[in-house]
């Protein structure tokens, strides 16, 4: 199986000031390279056809940046809709089914995770996310977010991190009558039904949500 990716591109970027005052964060690079290309080039490297990058702040950017390629983009120019809302609005573009989601805004090392993820889905899942344990989570400011059994379901609490890539089945995003949610409601449905599920990365992984954590991604790099 190679679901359809959902690139979520659309945030303001505020955390990521002054660099974001002229671009949208997936257009800050790292390393020579944007992060938007970044998170392509992952899903390229995955075998993914069909890509969806939702835009909103200096859509334009986003647009031209994109311009000449097939990836299709779901604007959001009107509103922001947040991840939840976000990924609702897409899926005409993405089709029936599972699909990946991404989130540009953080640098991997090790296995590629939408290549991990792909061989590790069964249709057991309803969700199943890459996680990165808080104590290797570089540039991470804050907590964990859940704790996994020895099956590997996961819950609310604990010491491991969503680290931004995952497949998930989209249908009960129809049960949320917000327009405007986060991929969080969606989750506690699927937590609480036991089949929404952890896979823990191999590799190094840095948040790349404040300027002062490029350099960080940049070292990481550096050291493989």
């Amino acid at each position: 199986m190679r679901p359809p990716l959902m690139i979520f591109a659309a945030g303001l970027g505020t955390r990521m000031r002054p660099l974001t005052n002229d671009r949208p964060k997936p257009l800050v690079e790292v390393a020579g390279q944007s992060l938007l290309d970044r998170a392509l080039d992952l899903g390229h490297e995955a075998g993914v056809t069909r890509i969806v990058v939702n835009s909103h702040y200096l859509s334009g950017q986003i647009a031209t940046h994109l311009a000449g390629t097939d990836i299709a983009i779901s604007d959001e120019s009107d509103c922001l809709l947040d991840t939840g809302g976000g990924l609702r609005k897409a899926l005409p573009l993405l089709g029936r089914g599972p699909v990946a989601t991404l989130n540009p805004d953080v640098v991997w090392s090790g296995s590629n995770p939408l290549t991990a993820l792909i061989a590790a889905w069964d249709d057991s899942m309803d969700a199943l996310m890459v996680l990165v344990p808080l104590k290797n989570a570089t540039a991470r400011v804050g907590g964990g977010d859940f704790a996994m059994d020895p099956q590997g379901r996961i819950r609310r609490k604990g010491d491991f991190v969503y680290a931004g890539a995952q497949i998930i089945r989209p249908e009960r995003l129809a049960e949320l009558p917000e327009k405007v949610f986060s991929l969080n409601r969606l989750w506690d449905l699927l937590i609480a039904d036991g089949r929404a599920y952890g896979l823990i990365h191999d590799g190094g992984w840095c948040d790349v949500g404040r300027p002062e954590a490029i350099q960080q991604a940049e070292a990481m790099l550096a050291n493989g």
